[in-house]
């Protein structure tokens, strides 16, 4: 099979039968063989129906329900796992993502020996304000943590080798970085194409403001894994050193000055007294809680289960 074409959806019921309609014309005129992969995360409206109804005519298509709304990291996890095609491709279900883009993605990753192409909004239909501009300040602080220069880290439309879905592992709110995740992966043909960006025409976008908080947060998470995550004592503990060399140095530096006084008759300060004697009490307090930050990390390490973070209601 050449193409799998995973799309999470929450509550896209006005969008599915035109979005199935235009993704089908695409795959006859190009003559792909393909599955189409709807993953319902947890729908409140018709969309699970409408699905139903359009995989009893269609053999292309696959779909699974969650019991509720899980997140799109953990859609995307479910689809990725029963991916068939030698290319997977993922795409929003709001129609603003635009099929005919699918076959130069498809040359890209099987012509050109891309690991992963990446779609870039260049010009957007989105809220200046709400959504661009902090888009832009998104995308800039991904592309100096990360290393990769793409321009869009955040756009549902991207093309990957089966491989690289089937090795990576999407999970907590991690789909805005599979890019970066793929690089740590070991995948480093990395591409961008520019795509197609439509005007949203039915409902509205299920992510607010806070998404970029999350995603800022997500980056340093993704930024921590890619270098400790296999290592956390490296971090704590060179934190560790640090902190306990300052506290020891200070202590040294008391009673070193101590003895200096006591030696020349000079009257000196308790040591209780003295501000030094915190700074050393502090700093050596924090390096031992780093200390012991980095061993916990190792055993959790060691000792980790991945369980699976949703609940299949149904599957078709």
């Amino acid at each position: 099979m050449q193409l799998s074409i995973v799309i999470p959806l929450l509550n896209e019921d006005e969008s599915i039968n035109e979005l199935f309609d235009w993704i089908h014309q695409v795959m006859q005129k190009n003559k792909f063989s393909y599955e189409l992969i709807f993953v319902d995360d947890g729908s409140t409206d018709n969309s699970w129906d409408i699905i139903q109804d359009l995989s009893s005519k269609n053999k292309q298509i696959k779909a699974i329900r969650f019991t509720k709304n899980y997140g799109k990291s953990q859609a995307l996890h479910a689809g990725f796992k029963i991916a068939q095609g030698n290319v997977v491709i993922t795409m929003d279900a709001d129609l603003q993502d635009n099929p005919e883009e699918i076959p130069d993605m498809y040359k890209a990753i099987t012509k050109e020996n891309f690991d992963l192409i990446s779609g870039w909004k260049k010009k957007r239909y989105d809220s200046v304000l709400f959504k661009n501009l902090p888009s832009k300040l998104f995308n800039a602080a991904a592309r100096q943590t990360s290393g990769l220069k793409l321009h869009d880290f955040n756009c549902g439309l991207k093309a990957y080798r089966n491989d690289v879905i089937k090795t990576i592992e999407v999970k907590g709110e991690m789909h805005r970085y599979i890019p970066v995740l793929a690089k740590n992966a070991g995948f480093t043909r990395i591409g961008e194409q520019v795509v197609q960006h439509q005007a949203r025409q039915h409902g509205k976008t299920k992510f607010g403001p806070e998404r970029f908080i999350h995603g800022f947060l997500d980056l340093i998470t993704i930024w921590f894994f890619s270098r400790f995550g296999k290592r956390p004592m490296h971090l704590f503990g060179a934190f560790g050193v640090l902190m306990f060399c300052i506290g020891f140095l200070s202590a040294f530096w008391i009673g070193a000055s101590k003895l200096y006084k006591l030696w020349l008759n000079q009257p000196s300060i308790l040591v209780v007294e003295n501000p030094w004697f915190y700074i050393a009490l502090t700093a050596m307090l924090i390096g031992v809680q780093f200390f012991i930050a980095g061993f916990l990390g190792e055993l959790i390490l060691r000792n980790n289960k991945t369980d699976q973070s949703y609940i299949i209601k149904q599957k078709i």
